[in-house]
């Protein structure tokens, strides 16, 4: 099928390479293994890795393990923190109230005043004191090397902190001539009562080269990729309740799949999208989450340029790598601990090294036995998070040159906004459709 638009589009072809090997679990057997697992792999990692840069923090303290503390001894202890928190809810708690009158309240922030930390490896754990660590920033799971020394009460006072800090980063190719652009879009929830299918088809429209004067379709003709960042569609939950399907309740499953398979076909047709699962997806829950099945769209799957891809998604296009989620990593972030916007969340996630640090005890997540694939091992030129309340961006700068664009990609099915990215440059800018007609 030629799309007319493309007679007088020439389009820029990339170069891509997909990463999300280490998010499949097609190799994993589950043998009914604990979680530990997990952490055991998270530690023994991490531990390396914090081993090494301590020569160049800290060469004169010795490092101990928790069980070998002593006393008023200064010295370098590595583990995984726990945060105590009062108010994290508990499944048990259910239970024990006895189906009680008072409603169970959903606060936003489990945050509270009296939370405390506690640095556990495998010899043992101990209680974290003194004002340097915060137990606002730290979550469960983050692995720490912390400078102090043991008092009387058998705390171990904590006088320094070293995050593993952003790992390192393949160069950025050198700056081509030509504009390229990546879009990135999320939270379409095709079929919701927020959606609006005019905003969605002016955004392919866009995207196509169907929309604009010259200057525009100029613009569209240099869009090489786009992603999607989850939460595509929105299935209607009542209907979910484990009994056999009405006819009709059968197609309200189906059609937003199939309007959203009739708008991906549009784009799959002229240039190269990825697609990945959110929360709301008809896809597994855990993460990494699995990409969504090829059969949920005839007719976009049938283009070699539509690609179904894991969530977190990451991958090389002209050698810039890319990396991102559907946004579960900084919402679980955002309920036990604080920070001044959802960009300082990524910022933290990077600098400790660790895409989802509070998987697996806030955040579901597969139980992997001899890895933990949500390690960073290189720094990403570009790390975005979808189903955002708003657009954000930032440019970090690492220790050693790294440079990293963060994106907030907001809800489509709520701002109209779609993210365009600049591989030029990694400048980025927002694409805003309003359907408002004036009266």
């Amino acid at each position: 099928m030629e799309i007319d638009a493309e007679k007088h589009l020439q389009r820029k072809q990339s170069l891509y390479e997909s990463l999300d090997e280490k998010f499949r679990i097609e190799k994993e057997t589950y043998r009914g293994q604990q979680y530990s697992q997990i952490y055991f792999a998270r530690l023994h990692m991490m531990r390396t890795l914090i081993y090494s840069l301590i020569p160049n923090w800290k060469p004169h303290l010795p490092v101990c393990t928790v069980l070998g503390l002593e006393e008023g001894k200064e010295c370098i202890i590595v583990g995984t923190l726990y945060k105590h928190m009062k108010l994290k809810p508990c499944i048990l708690d259910e239970y024990s109230k006895e189906r009680s009158v008072a409603p169970l309240v959903k606060p936003h922030n489990f945050m509270h005043s009296d939370d405390s930390l506690v640095l556990e490896d495998e010899s043992g754990r101990v209680k974290l004191g003194g004002t340097m660590l915060l137990p606002s920033v730290y979550v469960t799971g983050t692995v720490v090397g912390l400078h102090g020394k043991e008092t009387s009460a058998g705390e171990f006072l904590v006088q320094d902190i070293l995050d593993a800090d952003l790992p390192p980063q393949i160069e950025l190719p050198l700056k081509s001539r030509e504009d390229k652009y990546v879009v990135f879009v999320s939270g379409l929830s095709v079929g919701s009562s927020t959606s609006n299918p005019l905003q969605f088809q002016l955004l392919v429209d866009h995207i196509t080269g169907h929309l604009g004067d010259e200057k525009e379709q100029g613009i569209a003709a240099q869009i090489v990729h786009v992603v999607i960042a989850g939460n595509s569609v929105a299935v209607p939950r009542g209907l979910l309740n484990g009994q056999n399907l009405a006819s009709k309740d059968q197609s309200r499953l189906s059609e937003p799949i199939k309007e959203l398979d009739i708008l991906l076909t549009q784009i799959a047709a002229g240039l190269p999208l990825d697609i990945m699962p959110g929360p709301d997806d008809p896809a597994n829950f855990s993460l990494p989450q699995q990409p969504l099945h090829r059969c949920l769209f005839p007719g976009s799957s049938a283009y070699n340029s539509f690609r179904s891809c894991t969530n977190p998604h990451s991958f090389e296009l002209e050698n810039i790598r890319f990396l991102g989620t559907s946004g579960q990593n900084v919402d679980d972030l955002e309920k036990y601990s604080e920070a001044k916007d959802k960009l300082e969340f990524m910022e933290r996630t990077l600098r400790w090294r660790h895409l989802a640090p509070t998987a697996p005890n806030t955040l579901g997540c597969y139980p992997f036995t001899d890895r933990d694939p949500f390690l960073i091992e290189s720094c990403p030129h570009v790390y975005f998070v979808g189903n955002q309340d708003k657009y954000e961006t930032r440019l970090i700068k690492g220790s050693e040159g790294q440079v990293v664009r963060l994106i907030c990609i907001p809800k489509f099915c709520e701002t109209g906004v779609a993210v365009v990215l600049n591989m030029r440059n990694l400048e980025c800018h927002a694409l805003s459709f309003g359907t408002e007609f004036s009266s």
